[in-house]
Parts: structure tokens; C-alpha cells; sequence
């Protein structure tokens, strides 16, 4: 008797990436995936309106930077951006805690699969709107919902040790290991206790980052060639890891949280 198609083996991954039921391999399986699509999203969204979208750093600091020289337009788009992003994250507050009550099994797929539609209505959009100079900012605060709504969901997943949009923590985080490496191999003769770094946390910074430059990369150059269409693949993903939850996951009730 055949098995069902999402009782196959080789969908194993597909039905644990986005369980409720939170392992440390899933959560990085998770983690890098996700630094991949936010990383292609970001820099084909760059190409595409000129504005990076994954940190708001930059932004409020353009904020700043506008509201002092007078450009309150500049300063309304920054601000709409960083709304957006908020809103976003507060987004997948909401899913996924609604889930807890009410579709356990279910929680973070909700917000997986509708950053994968979102992708997807960004590509529809832009290809349609991309030649209206006024309409980039909307453009634009659409892509900061997309990447709130993903910092969040793998903010809450993780435990808060995983992000995926920026990399400045990351990259700090890596600095700080190899910095305790580097110290260990120069302190032998000490009679303290030697300084240890966390190799494991170091290779999942290592990964998660070096995921994000490669997503980078195939965002830029899937743009370059396909445009627009190249959210099309990106949600794919999305998809296919939020579809055997949503789809096939039995609802049970769990408590908020």
C-alpha cells in the first residue's frame, strides 16, 4: 500500500523545519534557509528600488539625517519604512500566538506562508508599478513588512538566537568568538583558567551569515536576469516548507505565549 506523499522519507525535512515541536538542528536548518531568502529578497529589492530593506539602522538614520537638512518627504517615506517593518514583526506576534491557541501544530507556518505570498505580490506588483517614480516607497515599505515579519517569526522560533534580516549582531558575535580564539592560542602560559570559545555557537553564526551573502548574491544576479520573477522561486521555498503544517499538521490547542 502506498504511503501518503508527506509520509515519504525525503519530505521528512519539509514536515520538521517548521514544526511546533523545536529542535536545535531545525532551528538552524530554519535559520539558514531563511538568511538565504532574506538576502536574496534584499539585494534583488536593491536592484529593484534602490533601497536596502533587511535593517532599519540605516533608515532611522536617514531619518535623522533628512529631518535635520529639512527633506520632510525623505523623512515621511523613512518613517513609513520603519513603520512597516514594525508592523511586520507585530504581524507575526499575532500569528503565532493565535496559533499557540488555536492551531498548535500550525504556529509558525502561518507567518512562513504568508511572507512566501507577500513575496509573491511584491514581484506582481513591482513588475507592474517599477516605472512610477512615487510608487518605490510602498514598494519599499512592503519589503520591510516582509522582513519584520521574518526577524520576528525566527526571533520567536530561535529563542532570539538566530536572526536573519542583518548580520550586524552576527558578525559582532563572530568577532567576539574568533577574538576569544585568537586570545587562547596567545595565553598559554597562564595560570587562569583558559578563555574558551563557543566553536559550536561560532560555526552556526558562521553558517547563518555565510547564507545570507550567498542569498545575496543569487538575488542580485536572479534580478539582474529575471526581474521581478525572481520572487517567484523564493516564495517556492517559503511554500514548500510552511505547506506539510498547514496542510497535513493535526491541530491541537496549546496555551499562549
Amino acid at each position: 500500500m502506498n504511503q501518503p506523499m508527506h509520509r515519504h522519507p525525503q519530505f521528512r525535512i519539509f514536515r520538521t523545519v517548521v514544526a511546533h515541536a523545536r529542535t536545535g538542528p531545525n532551528d538552524l536548518l530554519l535559520g539558514v534557509l531563511l538568511a538565504f531568502v532574506a538576502g536574496a529578497t534584499n539585494a534583488g529589492g536593491f536592484l529593484a528600488i534602490g533601497q536596502y530593506t533587511s535593517h532599519m539602522s540605516g533608515i532611522i538614520s536617514s531619518v535623522a539625517d533628512n529631518l535635520a537638512l529639512g527633506l520632510f518627504a525623505l523623512v515621511g517615506a523613512g518613517l513609513v519604512m520603519l513603520l512597516s517593518f514594525t508592523a511586520g514583526a507585530g504581524s507575526s506576534a499575532i500569528l503565532i500566538n493565535w496559533g499557540r491557541r488555536n492551531a498548535r501544530r500550525k504556529q509558525y507556518a502561518y507567518p512562513i506562508a504568508l511572507e512566501a505570498v507577500l513575496l509573491l505580490n511584491f514581484g506582481a506588483i513591482g513588475s507592474v508599478i517599477s516605472h512610477i517614480p512615487q510608487a518605490g516607497v510602498w514598494v519599499a515599505a512592503l519589503l520591510c513588512f516582509i522582513m519584520g515579519l521574518q526577524n520576528a517569526t525566527i526571533t520567536k522560533i530561535s529563542g532570539a538566537r538566530i536572526r536573519t534580516t542583518h548580520m550586524t549582531g552576527m558578525v559582532t558575535d563572530i568577532g567576539i568568538e574568533l577574538g576569544k580564539l585568537v586570545y587562547r592560542l596567545f595565553d598559554r602560559q597562564s595560570i587562569q583558567p583558559p578563555v574558551q570559545p563557543d566553536m559550536r555557537k561560532l560555526k552556526i553564526l558562521l553558517r547563518v551569515v555565510g547564507m545570507f551573502l550567498l542569498g545575496g548574491l543569487v538575488g542580485a544576479l536572479g534580478f539582474k536576469h529575471l526581474g521581478y520573477g525572481f520572487c517567484m522561486p523564493l516564495a517556492a521555498l517559503l511554500l514548500a516548507l510552511a505547506s506539510p503544517q498547514l496542510f497535513f499538521a493535526n491541530n491541537r490547542r496549546g496555551k499562549i505565549a
